[in-house]
């Protein structure tokens, strides 16, 4: 079934804001910073905005999902192999690998629903950063545009129509990690043809190595014509690594143990996504129409051990859990334009056709038995309607309304657990924009958001471990209620700032754990917090910003085990310098720290802060650009992320030992970059 959408964690900005023709991309860290840009008249939130190309590429990133940590307040970590998407942290909330975090590229959704890891699964390793335009962001559930998975934000990544110079980069590191990237334009009458082509191996420092290895490919071809652009747009990526999962920290702190070791030597895994986009942009008089048509192929194989020995003291808690799926889908929006404001219509429509998710009971690789596997059809329409009102030169209104419906068709091995259903859900959103006065605006802001929830939990009746005890279903679609009130100041020239004032309540409901194959009952939450952003010019060569976040996360009600909320982390604090010129000296520096986290409910065990610090300096030319990064700069021995819970090694009680397991953050590191441009 081919199916139309609109993806529904697209842009964050208004849409008389997006430029006819987007810029070319360069290479001059000095050309296109977008978090410059001060939004005031185009913003509908405080704690939206957009990074451009430049920012992106004068940071030293350790991984692929740090192109999100230029969003104020996001920060990327990892707790398995490079191939695994990365964890996500925003607002007080563990994103895990997705869910509550809308990405999408070029209207693309990146979240995979019904997933055989875990509900909005978001991997980016399929992006190429030389081939990012920029990235529209946005946070709180106040966008009529964004729908599933949006509830704490949404991210778009925009590619690039055009690479200003040809070029190819080689990137040499410490523990074999080597890249290399390439990439050029052909005009084409008043069109172009792009390519980038990435090609990269890394083990990074653990014992066994992650031999992670990485093919992407990025291609496009642009028409341009008086009646508008026209663009088409392949993507293809294939990864496979070994994984080095967390791990007990009683084994490391009696010395059985290395840091960077593991347990199960045997995890890891292989991916694939395949990807063609066709879009349109046709620009009036007093209107503009878009739309896209996309289809995606995409596979992944997965083998984690995060128990050890506990449920099978002579196999091992191996399990394999594997996803196959086409999705389909495209977009179709029209806005009008008249002297109050504008108004935007916008359909979206989604199927992801899921011919095989799965998990499986395996040892070293080798299945012992299947504990579930599923086909199943998930199908969605999204309709959204917003008006944006200029009432008086200091006063304008936002008023969103978007309607979703659901289908959800699961085919299980276990015929108790196969089954259809359908849901519906209605997400209303205002705000009022008041300024600008001296070069501020103030943000008042209400929605309701949602998430959906895996196909396999809406329509489960027994757990699939043993076929007998019964199981509660999940609430297909899960509200979110967010309000927001934010400032955003450009008073003092070349300075961006914003603060923004929030607060997110999430339902209870129950989730389905693609680990365990069956559903897990969480409850009501609330989370409330501050996040104030900086963003300035300081002279010609020198560019800083600075961003904190304070997070209150609770769940509302105590049933007995206490009201924290689990790796939620209470402070985030992010800063960085960018220097240089076009030629000559370049250099950079980011400092991320997060804070203690709780990993029990009762707040018990809490998982320690972490601070990091990365640098990079270099020096260009027309022709030729050198660099050396150096990541965590100062060798601190983080942690990249901890949970809490039982496991058994060899030796070890039956019942197994509560402990805190964690993922080491990889130690100082130093790579060197040299690029050739044509």
């Amino acid at each position: 079934m081919v199916s139309l959408l609109i993806a529904g964690g697209a842009a964050a900005l208004p849409a008389q804001t997006a430029p006819a023709a987007p810029p070319v991309t360069t290479l001059d860290p000095f050309v296109v910073l977008g978090r410059a840009s001060d939004r005031l008249g185009a913003a509908a939130t405080a704690a939206q905005g957009t990074v451009g190309a430049a920012e992106l590429a004068a940071r030293p990133l350790l991984r692929r999902g740090e192109l999100l940590e230029v969003i104020p307040g996001v920060v990327i970590t990892q707790h398995s192999g490079g191939g695994k998407a990365n964890q996500y942290f925003l607002r007080g909330f563990n994103l895990d690998h997705g869910t509550d975090f809308a990405v999408g590229v070029d209207g693309v959704p990146v979240n995979l629903r019904t997933h055989a890891h875990g509900q909005g699964y978001a991997d980016l390793n399929f992006l190429i950063p030389e081939a990012v335009r920029q990235v529209d962001y946005h946070k709180g559930p106040f966008h009529a545009e964004a729908g599933d998975f949006s509830a704490a934000g949404a991210a778009m990544f925009r590619l690039t129509d055009r690479v200003a110079v040809p070029f190819a980069t080689l990137t040499l590191g410490e523990n074999a990690y080597a890249r290399f990237v390439a990439g050029g334009t052909r005009p084409a009458g008043t069109g172009a043809t792009t390519g980038v082509l990435e090609r990269s191996h890394e083990d990074g420092p653990w014992r066994q190595g992650d031999d992670f290895g990485r093919v992407n490919v990025y291609g496009r071809r642009l028409w341009r014509t008086d009646a508008g652009e026209t663009r088409l747009t392949a993507l293809a990526y294939r990864g496979t690594w070994r994984a080095t999962d967390q791990i007990p920290a009683r084994a490391v702190a009696a010395g059985a143990l290395d840091r960077f070791a593991g347990v199960d030597d045997s995890g890891g895994g292989k991916t694939e996504r395949y990807s063609l986009v066709l879009d349109q942009v046709r620009p009036g008089a007093d209107s503009t129409v878009r739309w896209s048509a996309y289809a995606v192929r995409y596979r992944l194989d997965l083998y984690s051990n995060f128990t050890y020995f506990l449920d099978d003291p002579v196999a091992g808690d191996q399990f394999n859990q594997r996803d196959a799926r086409t999705l389909l889908g495209g977009e179709a929006t029209r806005t009008w334009r008249d002297a109050a404001g504008e108004t935007e219509l916008g359909l979206q429509v989604r199927s992801d056709l899921i011919s095989e998710v799965g998990l499986h009971r395996t040892e070293r690789r080798v299945r012992l038995a299947t504990v579930r596997a599923d086909d199943v059809d998930e199908t969605s329409a999204g309709l959204f309607l917003r008006r944006e009102t200029r009432w008086r030169p200091w006063l304008r209104t936002v008023a969103g309304l978007r309607a979703d419906g659901y289908r959800f068709d699961v085919a299980s091995d276990e015929p108790r657990n196969s089954g259809r259903t359908d849901a519906g859900i209605f997400s209303p959103k205002a705000g009022v924009v008041l300024g600008p006065w001296a070069k501020t605006e103030l943000y008042f802001n209400a929605g309701t958001g949602f998430h959906s929830n895996d196909a396999r939990g809406t329509v489960i009746r027994v757990d699939p471990a043993d076929g007998v005890t019964p199981a509660d279903r999940a609430t297909p679609l899960v509200r979110a209620r967010g309000a927001e009130f934010g400032i955003r100041t450009a008073a003092r020239p070349g300075w961006v700032s914003t603060l923004s004032f929030w607060q997110l309540e999430l339902d209870s409901e129950l989730v389905f754990v693609g680990d365990a194959g069956a559903t897990e009952p969480t409850g009501r939450t609330r989370r409330r917090g501050v996040e104030w952003s900086n963003f300035g010019r300081v002279t010609p060569w020198l560019v800083v910003d600075a961003d904190l976040a304070l997070t209150h996360a609770r769940y509302r009600d105590d049933g007995g085990a206490g009201t924290r909320i689990a790796n939620a982390i209470g402070t985030t604090v992010t800063a960085g310098a960018i220097v240089g010129r076009e030629h000559g000296a370049f250099g950079a520096l980011r400092l991320r720290y997060f804070g203690a986290q709780p990993l029990l409910e009762d707040n018990s065990v809490r998982a320690p802060a972490s601070t990091s610090v990365n640098l990079r300096v270099g020096w260009r030319t027309a022709t030729w650009e050198a660099s050396i990064d150096v990541l965590n700069v100062f060798d601190r021995a983080n942690n990249d992320i901890a949970y809490a819970y039982g496991s058994r090694l060899p030796g070890e009680p039956a019942e197994g030992v509560d402990d805190v397991h964690f993922h080491p953050a990889e130690p100082r590191m130093v790579r060197v970059t040299i690029t050739r441009r044509f």
